[in-house]
């Protein structure tokens, strides 16, 4: 058969039902195989929206993503959605048609090797077509195995080449395996070793077998312990056996942004741990005498750079990445594995004592009444011209239906998105900030959309990412999604202008003019509203009891006197 229909064999039977792209003449044939086996193909109207929606659409299904897309630029188009995907971590095979090896004047000739390594993915190239099927088997499972997101060069006379038809039993064969609480640790140990002794000390150890037991030691000697759950501990489904073994010490429960609602219903949930902390919870958080990462980098926005960890707090780690133990906050106990794996062997290792901890009635009623930032007093600065954006999130966390995504952009606004917006479970948040960058949330909301069809997806924008990634409202029109789209307008990338504004910097740069993007929406195809007060949220509620056959887009113009909470600690570092 052709290169490009065993490919799409070799995919379909390893379960890829969905693929996202932009289709031109290098990446027609691969997609339309894929197509004509049962795949569904979503059409962005930009690469870089495609790249953004296969990410959204792994994290949220947690499935392997597909994006197809055209040699040259097609790529280049896509990178920066590429590069979020690769930092973190998502499951995400690229299929990148390439130019042949001897077309080396050609005007889509990149090093596509050179780039998959340069923003953290992984290179992997169709070598010839009779390698065609191992190749494209090993670039699935390392997209899988490893959770990695792999740019699968295809070069165009390798594409048009014939080969074996994949045998069923060899896809039986090699069909991949998720990482799980089974998986070893091997090869990368050695490297990860080399360095400061404590260091490699701490990485030797974290092999060892007695691991387990020292954490649950380490836990057994603490009066105030709190974990802090991440990527790792979501990805690995361990809500269940972290609760058991909090619940038998007493350990307050947090999350990295990356996996708020992990611990969604939980007396103890103390929600974000780091910038977007409450109050509460960064007091309870600091006030602990044992902090325990499970499957969280404790990087410095978890820990609000460093002033999360008090003196004298012992810190501990798990991560199934020995390299990820002490890389950015220092840790005195690591252990290396699947964070539901450890846990159930530190609850093994723990026995049937049952300790009060960090665990009152008096705290748990703290934690009730005050750990949310819409229980927290504010000064609405709302004045009938711009709402506050507190008041804001909050009038449509209460308006909004339970069952929900939240897709989060970046930018000076997303912290009151992402605080007070409420979501369901760990499924509920879209968080594409491992890069950065603004204009993913979008395309990430879409993607997240088609993977969860039964909640309704919202949206969190800024003015700034709204319009850099405005062409994929067509593809919303397009797909009928009945998503709701709130862009947070304070005319400016708000982020600079609070960074620099108070050194009395000139801000023409980061300053623009109004911009009616109800309209534009509406002439994308979308319901749209203009809020400048509470009341104009009205409409909302016609369009979540009518039939929700297009988007909603909130044009929000809020208030930006002064930035958020959370940028001024990132910018100021403390």
């Amino acid at each position: 058969m052709l290169v490009t229909d065993a490919i799409a064999a070799v995919l379909a039977d390893f379960g890829a039902d969905t693929v996202f792209g932009v289709v031109g003449s290098g990446n027609f044939h691969v997609t339309n195989a894929l197509i004509a086996r049962g795949a569904r193909f979503v059409a962005a109207r930009h690469e870089g929206g495609a790249a953004c929606m296969a990410d959204g659409w792994a994290r949220i299904s947690g499935r392997p993503g597909i994006l197809s897309v055209h040699q040259g630029p097609g790529l280049t188009n896509a990178m920066t959605g590429i590069t979020e995907a690769a930092k973190s971590r998502t499951p995400l095979l690229v299929l990148a048609a390439d130019v042949a090896e001897a077309a080396i004047r050609s005007n889509f000739r990149i090093d596509v090797a050179g780039l998959a390594r340069a923003v953290g993915a992984v290179p992997a190239r169709l070598h010839s077509p009779d390698f065609a099927v191992d190749d494209t088997v090993r670039a699935y499972r390392t997209a899988v195995e490893d959770r990695r997101t792999v740019i699968l060069a295809l070069p165009l006379d390798v594409q048009t080449g014939q080969c074996p038809a994949p045998p069923a039993e060899l896809l039986a064969a090699a069909r991949p395996r998720a990482s799980g609480s089974t998986k070893a640790i091997t090869g990368s140990t050695r490297d990860q070793a080399r360095g400061p002794g404590a260091r490699a000390q701490l990485l030797r150890d974290s092999m060892a077998p007695g691991a387990p037991a020292r954490l649950a030691d380490a836990i057994r000697q603490a009066e105030r312990p709190v974990f802090i759950a991440g990527r790792g501990a979501r990805n690995a489904g361990a809500r269940a056996d972290l609760e058991r073994l909090a619940d038998a010490c007493g350990a307050l429960l947090a999350t990295s942004a990356a996996a708020k609602g992990l611990f969604r219903g939980n007396p103890w949930d103390l929600d974000i741990s780091g910038g977007f902390a409450s109050p509460l919870a960064a007091e309870l958080i600091r006030g602990a005498d044992l902090v325990v990462g499970w499957g969280c980098s404790l990087n410095m926005w978890t820990m609000r750079h460093g002033v999360l960890i008090s003196p004298g707090t012992v810190v501990a780690q798990v991560d199934i990445e020995p390299g990820a133990l002490g890389a950015h906050t220092p840790v005195s106990l690591g252990v290396t594995g699947d964070v539901a794996g450890v846990a159930r062997a530190v609850s093994a290792a723990w026995g049937d004592d049952a300790l009060p901890g960090y665990r009152t009635d008096q705290l748990r009623k703290r934690i009730e009444d005050r750990v949310r930032w819409r229980d927290v007093p504010y000064e609405d600065l709302s004045d009938g011209r711009r709402i506050d954006p507190r008041t804001l999130t909050i009038a449509l966390d209460d308006m909004l239906p339970a069952e929900r995504i939240v897709a989060v952009d970046s930018g000076n606004f997303m912290g009151y998105p992402s605080m007070y917006l409420s979501v369901p479970d760990a499924d509920g948040f879209c968080f594409t900030q491992a890069y950065q960058s603004i204009g993913l949330g979008l395309a990430s909301a879409i993607g997240s959309a088609i993977a969860r069809p039964d909640r309704l997806v919202v949206a969190a924008l800024g003015d700034g990412g709204a319009l850099m990634g405005i062409s994929e409202l067509e593809t919303a029109v397009r797909l009928g999604l009945p998503m709701v789209i709130v862009v947070y307008d304070d005319e400016a990338y708000g982020a600079e202008v609070h960074h620099f504004g108070p050194d009395g910097y000139r801000l023409d740069t980061v300053r623009f003019p109004p911009a009616n993007i109800a309209k534009i929406a509406r002439g994308f195809g979308c319901v749209a509203i203009k809020v400048r007060q509470v009341s104009d949220l009205a409409n909302v509620r016609e369009w979540l009891d009518g039939p929700r056959q297009s988007p909603l887009l909130i044009d929000a113009k809020i208030t930006s006197e002064r930035g958020s909470w959370w940028l001024e600690e990132a910018f100021r570092g403390h």
